[in-house]
């Protein structure tokens, strides 16, 4: 057992959460505390959804680290949904953390960073410029590109990927950037990355990789944003012995 406060603190340093910029809605930190100010088991996932509050509660969580917040969809009145989501959180000593670009982009618990050692590359730069953050990351590596194919299959445990293979058969520069990245196509053939690993993109993202002669994988937004979640709650574990578990609740985009 160790108190919220701490435990919140750690995560907040650990992550810099307030000197990392990020979208309004991110709300990144401490979104909801509970009622014992108490943690004991720790739930991750990627999106703090109804769904996914219910199965952390079901799994004895009380606290609950996330990718997206509460807040992600935006503003928007306590009913419904909400007001259930709101309710079964107190009434079940369920707190809420999010995590959004601070996690993206920590340099060995982050989504990028987890994904290149997954896929046994080592990070050398960074690139997709964010209010000065480098968001994505860069690795050397001559390879095949069918070789990065399978290497991020693996990593994704066997997920589906799909490929354009606009660009070189034989990779330099790889550049990595979870999520929704996909539309910063145009940045990365800019940075000199050949092959682009990305979670999801726009239908136009496929047509201008061909165009600039750049190779994207496509991997997911939810299965390559998995990473950062599972990572910082295994780091708790290490640090305070807290027990913990992963809420898998895919949608499959």
């Amino acid at each position: 057992m160790i108190s919220l406060a701490e435990l919140t603190a750690h995560l907040n340093s650990t992550l810099r959460i307030p000197d990392l910029p990020d979208y309004s809605n991110a709300v990144n930190g401490l979104q909801l505390e509970n009622r014992s100010g108490k943690v004991t088991r720790v739930a991750a996932a990627v999106d703090a959804t109804l769904p996914v509050v219910k199965k952390a509660i079901a799994a004895g969580a009380d606290l609950l680290i996330v990718h997206h917040g509460m807040f992600w969809s935006g503003l928007q009145p306590w009913t419904g949904a909400a007001f259930e989501r709101m309710s079964l959180a107190l009434e079940n000593n369920l707190a809420i953390y999010s995590a959004h670009l601070p996690l993206d982009v920590h340099a060995t618990l982050g989504n990028n960073a987890c994904i290149a050692r997954a896929m046994q590359l080592t990070p050398s730069g960074g690139f997709l410029d964010y209010k000065g953050l480098s968001v994505g990351v860069t690795c050397e590596a001559e390879l095949p590109l069918e070789e990065i194919i399978s290497r991020f299959t693996t990593a994704l445990d066997g997920g589906r990927v799909h490929v354009c293979a606009g660009g070189p058969k034989l990779t330099r520069k790889i550049g990595i950037s979870s999520g929704g990245s996909g539309s910063e196509v145009a940045a990365a053939a800019k940075a000199g990355v050949d092959t682009f690993i990305t979670g999801e993109g726009p239908h136009w993202s496929y047509t201008l990789a061909e165009e600039l002669g750049i190779n994207v994988l496509y991997g997911g937004h939810y299965a390559t944003e998995t990473f950062g979640v599972k990572a910082l709650a295994q780091h708790l574990q290490t640090q305070y012995a807290l027990p913990w578990t992963f809420v898998d609740h895919p949608t499959g985009l």
